[in-house]
């Protein structure tokens, strides 16, 4: 999740936006640097450096350009915005995501929200949750959802070097992208170990591939050797984005029994044509379209999980069908769609 700001120009010059970017640095790779908008790179070490370069830069451009509306890009500057944008009479749009909203904020955050002309987050159930945890009038939060690229993410064959490469010939598999953070315990990867011994009773030639990296890693390769497992989870570790759609063809199921914001894999999976399970009590909510698209089971419950992973992969539900999973998805959540939301709200 980055830090930034965008500033929305009213004037005349070739670019109409302004672009202030705290963790990145001018050799950051930026698919967005087309010249139609301008980049302010302001990471600096010690990080309150790049703060104090962020303040003041964006009171320089504020009071010299007086854009039309400012865009904070995470919670955390919004006080700082706040600040700067009522001093200039200039209006501003906070932009919230997940779980950083989800309790109850510092005064200096929640006074910014409330004073905001308007807020925008990624699903339902986190502008409930934002709300309810903050006294925010829902009335002023807008939905502006995830979307997936269909031209990148699209079903294809199995990858046969992939098939290769971790040991999945002949096998049926459930696959999980995740961060293994302990942090991040939520993402579900335990229950799903812990969901494979009836998985396995039924479907004796499933694996489960984890892609991700972090600290809680060993605790998982422990636990799926203590459910007598292990043979059967393929931990793959850190996959690079641009070979990530070719690991979404490799499963026959998309398993993460999450709590999220939103859920961005979700969308990826299916416009891959690749069946998708979620938790019953988050953001996902929005892309499986409450449960038309996908299995949604309450997050912690191993049992729950391993019915719905059996019932994927005998493949008989109408959400099985790839074809028509990826059209119902890239339908509301394809750029396009993202598009048309980004019209009406501006």
């Amino acid at each position: 999740m980055r830090s930034y700001l965008s500033l929305s120009q009213t004037s005349s010059d070739a670019y109409q936006t302004e672009v202030f970017l705290l963790r990145d640095t001018p050799e950051c790779e930026n698919p967005f640097d087309t010249g139609l908008i301008k980049f302010h790179y302001l990471r600096t070490l010690p990080a309150w450096r790049g703060r104090l370069k962020l303040a003041l830069a964006l009171f320089t451009c504020l009071l010299q350009r007086r854009p039309g509306r400012v865009f904070c890009g995470h919670i955390n500057l919004a006080p700082l915005v706040k600040t700067v944008c009522q001093l200039f009479k200039i209006p501003y749009t906070v932009l919230t995501y997940g779980k950083e909203v989800w309790e109850r904020l510092p005064e200096s955050q929640r006074q910014a929200l409330s004073q905001a002309n308007s807020i925008w987050t990624i699903s339902r159930y986190s502008r409930d949750r934002l709300c309810g945890a903050n006294e925010i009038d829902p009335k002023k939060v807008e939905i502006l959802p995830c979307v997936v690229d269909g031209n990148i993410f699209t079903p294809a064959e199995k990858p046969p070097e992939l098939i290769k490469k971790y040991g999945l010939v002949d096998s049926k598999v459930l696959m999980t992208v995740a961060r293994l953070w302990s942090g991040d315990i939520y993402k579900g990867v335990d229950v799903t170990i812990r969901a494979l011994p009836k998985i396995v009773s039924i479907f004796p030639d499933v694996k489960y591939l984890v892609i991700g990296r972090g600290d809680d890693r060993p605790r998982l390769e422990q636990l799926a050797k203590e459910l007598g497992v292990g043979d059967r989870v393929v931990f793959a570790g850190f996959v690079t984005t641009n070979t990530l759609v070719e690991h979404y063809r490799v499963a026959d199921a998309y398993i993460m029994p999450s709590q999220e914001g939103f859920g961005i894999v979700y969308l990826e999976a299916m416009a891959c044509g690749i069946p998708v399970l979620s938790g019953d009590a988050d953001g996902s909510a929005d892309p499986l379209q409450d449960g038309r698209l996908g299995w949604r089971v309450p997050h912690r419950d191993p049992d729950a999980v391993a019915a719905a992973c059996i019932e994927i992969l005998r493949g008989n539900d109408p959400r099985c069908q790839g074809q028509w999973l990826r059209e119902q998805t890239l339908a509301k959540f394809s750029r396009e769609a993202l598009t048309q939301k980004l019209q009406e709200l501006l």
